[in-house]
Formats: C-alpha cells, structure tokens, sequence
C-alpha cells in the first residue's frame, strides 16, 4: 500500500458489522442511497481480487475456501487502495464487514482513521445459516455450504467480541431479525445522530 496519510481530508467513516448472512448488505444499500456514502465491502474487494487471478487473488482464494480469516496486511492493501480512488468524489465511507478482528481496527485507526460509528446488527447463529444456506441456492459462492458457514460463524465470533469491546464508546447494536424497513429506521436515527467528523 502507498505509504500516505489520508486521515487529515478523510470524510465520514463508519462501519456495518455482523456475521455472515446477517442482512447488513441490504442495510448498506439503504445507507448509500440516502447519505451518499461510498460503500465498501471488504468480502467485494476480497472477491474482486481473487476472480482478478493475480497471485495474491489465488492466495486469498485458498483462505476463503476454509472459512479462515485473510491477513490484516492484505485487507489493509485493499482497503486502502479503494479509499484512495474514491477519496476526491466521497461523502464518507460505509464499510461493511470490517475489522473482522481487533487488530485490523486498531491498524485502520493508525493508517486511515477511526471510525466515526459502528452498527452492528445482532442476529442468532441458526437464523443467519439459514439465511445462507438458503442464499447458496443461487449465489453459486463456493463458501455458502454448511460445513463453511459454521467456521465462518465461530470464526466471527472468536474476533467479534474484542471488536465490539475495543470500540465500545462508537457500537450501536441493532436486533436484525425484523423488516428491512423497521432496522432501516433504527440505522436513520442513529446516522441522523453521529457527531460531524472535523476534517
């Protein structure tokens, strides 16, 4: 990754963090039409490079396939080189699925900045692999099977906690398992409530 500093010019920085299937994409996309943010998904960026073929997309590919965490340094690199082109056109940024792990959140914070706010959207283990396995129906992702979902999960849930408890003071937990519409007008209130971000 180049090695600049973006966080003096950097707008609005927020996060959407659930496990895998929990419905925060849908939620994501309600959030950029209304506000204007770019949406960043890391599992997007991650699967943009692996369909790219480069040698780091056939690493990565390998990972994915487990249900294992990618490396910091690597998500870092991605991550970085997306903001960096959206940045001249930007309101701010929604990333979604990002940290997976207290490290990757501590690393954002000192390479890019921190986080204006979190949401987090709470969904019990059995509904979302559900949702998953109903999804793998059609989604033709090779990590959209059982056996892959339940490493998924417990891997969220081994890095989630020390996420959640590192930035306390920035969660917002929201119950995920209603209508789009009635999580949508929580996520409003709590976007209609984040303090400016000083550029």
């Amino acid at each position: 990754m180049q090695d600049v500093s973006v966080r003096a010019t950097l707008p609005d920085c927020g996060s959407a963090e659930s496990g895998p299937g929990s419905g925060k994409g849908t939620q994501a996309e309600k959030i950029v039409q209304k506000y204007g943010y770019t949406h960043i998904s890391t599992g997007d960026l991650l699967r943009e490079e692996v369909n790219s073929g480069s040698e780091r997309g056939s690493d990565l590919s390998k990972v994915m396939k487990d249900g294992g965490l990618v490396s910091t340094d690597v998500v870092m690199e991605l991550l970085g080189e997306k903001v960096l082109k959206e940045l001249p056109n930007s309101k701010g940024y929604l990333i979604d699925g990002y940290p997976r792990e207290k490290a990757q959140g501590e690393q954002f914070v000192r390479d890019i900045t921190a986080p204006t706010g979190i949401i987090y959207f709470e969904v019990p283990d059995d509904i979302m692999t559900a949702r998953l396995l109903e999804r793998a129906k059609t989604s033709g992702r090779e990590d959209d099977n059982e056996e892959t979902i339940k490493k998924r999960l417990k891997t969220f849930h081994d890095h989630n906690d020390p996420i959640l408890q590192a930035f306390e003071d920035k969660v917002s937990k929201l119950n995920a398992v209603r209508s789009p519409g009635e999580i949508f007008a929580d996520v409003e209130q709590i976007l209609d409530t984040l303090p400016a971000k000083a550029s």
